[in-house]
């Protein structure tokens, strides 16, 4: 789960919002949502599902400039119900869980430095805004965020850690199957150039989704991924929002955690 509590606090800075919502930004920060944009969108072509491209053509997201939250939420109410949320960099559990429940999507108001480009560990408005809103127009995936929401609420601090493999394999790093081939639906993959490249290669594991699977599933946040699980179709997540998840966390606990397939991470740092 990319939005979770940080162990030493963030050096970015979220922009507060005006008396009218409005958020100010920098001409170098518009340069960055610029630069990361455009890049990203040659990138994406031919690699995502249709129904994140569908979503970001609702979204008209601009491409010079940063967005602004209401722009975003008008289109998020009409599809789904949903809307955006505006946070800190780092927010705690109770909080992302809270937000996800209310049909409430998290997005903190600062966008990467330049020499950041590449690669972020927080999760910025770029990644939140172009990596998972346009998936948040589809009903399938915005019922499924919904219910996790709603499920990490009652749930014990262990339980918590199991859902975070499960939203870490579909959320943020989830794959699928189309008619047209493979294609990324998972917002870590798609605000990520080289994951983008590295999800479709021959690189990585590419298992066939399994919700046990994926909860049992190590992961390292600063890494390409080594495997993704790949749904048969995005109605996939519509039956597992309406599954008993918690049955499946408990299994999932109960048969252990699959083996790393990546170097601890001192080992990988040595």
């Amino acid at each position: 789960m990319n939005d979770k509590p940080a162990k030493k606090p963030s050096k970015y800075q979220a922009h507060q919002p005006d008396a009218d919502g409005f958020i100010e930004y920098s001409d170098t920060e518009h340069g960055t949502w610029q630069t990361l944009m455009q890049r990203q969108l040659g990138m994406i072509e031919g690699r995502v599902c249709q129904e994140y491209l569908d979503g970001l053509e609702r979204l008209a997201l601009p491409e010079d400039r940063i967005p602004q939250l209401k722009d975003v939420d008008r289109v998020l109410m009409e599809a789904t119900g949903w809307q955006t949320a505006q946070v800190p960099a780092l927010i705690p559990f109770n909080t992302f869980f809270e937000l996800l429940a209310s049909k409430r999507f998290p997005v903190a108001t600062f966008i990467r430095t330049p020499e950041e480009l590449d690669y972020l560990q927080e999760p910025d408005i770029f990644h939140e805004i172009f990596g998972h809103c346009p998936m948040l127009t589809n009903p399938s995936f915005a019922e499924f965020t919904e219910t996790y929401g709603k499920l990490g609420l009652a749930a014990s601090k262990e339980e918590r850690v199991y859902l975070a493999r499960l939203y870490w394999m579909t959320v943020e790093f989830g794959l699928v199957d189309t008619p047209a081939g493979r294609r990324i639906y998972g917002g870590g993959i798609i605000s990520s150039p080289k994951e983008t490249l590295h999800s479709l290669s021959d690189v990585p594991a590419h298992h066939p989704f399994g919700p046990v699977d994926a909860l049992r599933t190590p992961y390292r946040i600063d890494i390409l991924q080594p495997l993704y699980y790949v749904i048969d179709d995005l109605r996939t997540l519509h039956d597992l929002a309406n599954r008993d998840i918690m049955a499946l966390v408990h299994e999932a606990m109960r048969l252990g955690l699959f083996a790393p397939t990546f170097e601890p991470k001192q080992a990988a740092n040595a």
